[in-house]
């Protein structure tokens, strides 16, 4: 049979010294938390400034789908590769287990990019070097201008697990000289 203690630790008085120590050290933390998460927000440069708006799936794939023929300049490995005039709009979906269309765009050309999930929640970020990470819901779109700064092939990945196939889910922005 075990033994078990006349008196335990968390029953006995708390020192005032102690109190003031304990309180001094959750108020450091919590200033130095919110120092830290202000401080990276100005200079991490990982927020996104977009907009999010409500719209039906549906309504929006028709939207995507007059932009791919609109804009169609050639086809990788089944998918379209669409070229918006620089300055313009540029629209792209996630849907289980692919990002549609391939979108190739101009180094230096403001771009609005307009998103949206189709199906169910899917995460959007691109890699080589980590540029955006955004959810994904249903039912709304998300829209924000950009500029690209650099040529080359950036993968877009779905970073939300949206089901079987989830690791399979890349997309592509190609992003070449002007």
């Amino acid at each position: 049979m075990a033994t078990v203690p006349e008196r335990y630790w968390w029953h006995e008085k708390v020192e005032p010294l102690e109190k003031i120590w304990l309180f001094l050290a959750f108020l450091l933390v919590v200033v130095f938390f919110s120092a830290w998460m202000l401080i990276w927000h100005a200079i991490g440069q990982q927020n996104s400034t977009g907009k999010a708006y409500r719209v039906d799936p549906a309504a929006f794939k028709a939207e995507v789908d007059q932009f791919v023929e609109r804009y169609k300049v050639g086809e990788e490995n089944g998918r379209p590769v669409v070229e918006p005039p620089a300055g313009g709009d540029a629209y792209m979906y996630a849907t289980r287990f692919a990002f549609y269309p391939i979108l190739r765009l101009k180094v230096g050309e403001q771009y609005t990019l307009h998103i949206a999930a189709l199906d169910y929640l899917h995460g959007f970020s691109i890699s080589n070097p980590h540029q955006w990470n955004i959810q994904l819901y249903p039912g709304y779109e998300w829209v924000f201008s950009f500029r690209p700064n650099a040529p080359g092939v950036y993968n877009v990945v779905c970073n939300e697990y949206c089901g079987i196939g989830h690791e399979m889910m890349v997309g592509k922005i190609i992003v070449v000289e002007r």
